[in-house]
């Protein structure tokens, strides 16, 4: 559906897409007749109602759901964003797709869209509640990232953005694949995540080095990881 025009530009035909979910200010021109309208992630900052830090975790929620439209029509659009790079990912049936929405360009409107707590990121996705939302939090904390991530599954294909090009690497070996938080960008399949500390007494006086935090990946699946730790 997405094609790579260069490595920070896509195009997308939009009626055979089926319609074209993409953030903010991504659409850079388009041909033949495509209509645009505001788009929300059924979800997002939603299902968490009542009082106290449920509310709280909610409007959290809500807060990390980038501002996205919908482009419905007969037309070829393209999309590009800040001079980033761009990859483009080719949904399967049954894998999932887990990314913070800052990373994420534009996807396919057919796939299906949910908000979970970065704690709740293995195999089975989704849920965790108040305590997940907790658990999210502090991790986002911890790394300088968002507390929670989108998770695409279905039919369709979904773009990526990263700072200094994609790495891919491949996971299912005996020994887990260690990330930095801040370098991670998606992980694609049935790939589950672990945040573990790595700071010891040397690194909390300053005499150390190394990461404090890392992000464990295991299962079965990818993982895309930036160039850089810097943010989107």
């Amino acid at each position: 559906m997405f094609e790579k025009v260069n490595s920070k530009v896509v195009k997308v035909n939009v009626g055979q897409a089926g319609g074209v979910v993409a953030r903010s200010g991504a659409m850079l021109f388009y041909t033949g007749q495509v209509a645009f309208a505001p788009h929300q992630i059924p979800g997002a900052g939603q299902g968490m109602g009542g009082g106290g830090l449920m509310r709280m975790a909610g409007q959290m929620m809500a807060g990390e759901h980038e501002r996205t439209m919908l482009a419905q029509g007969n037309g070829e659009v393209h999309y590009g964003f800040a001079g980033l790079e761009v990859h483009v990912v080719q949904m399967q049936p049954g894998a999932v797709l887990r990314a913070e929405a800052s990373r994420l360009l534009a996807q396919s409107a057919g796939l299906q869209a949910s908000v979970v707590s970065v704690a709740s990121s293995g195999g089975g996705g989704g849920g965790g509640g108040l305590m997940g939302a907790l658990r999210g939090a502090a991790a986002g904390v911890a790394t300088g990232q968002g507390m929670f991530t989108t998770q695409l599954s279905g039919q369709g294909s979904a773009v990526l953005l990263a700072h200094g090009g994609f790495l891919e690497l491949q996971v299912g070996g005996p020994n887990p694949i260690v990330v930095d938080p801040q370098a991670f960008v998606a992980a694609y399949g049935n790939v589950q995540t672990e945040l573990k500390s790595a700071m010891s007494w040397r690194d909390a006086v300053g005499r150390g080095a190394g990461e404090a935090m890392q992000l464990h990946c295991h299962g079965q699946g990818v993982v895309y990881v930036q160039a850089s730790e810097e943010k989107l």
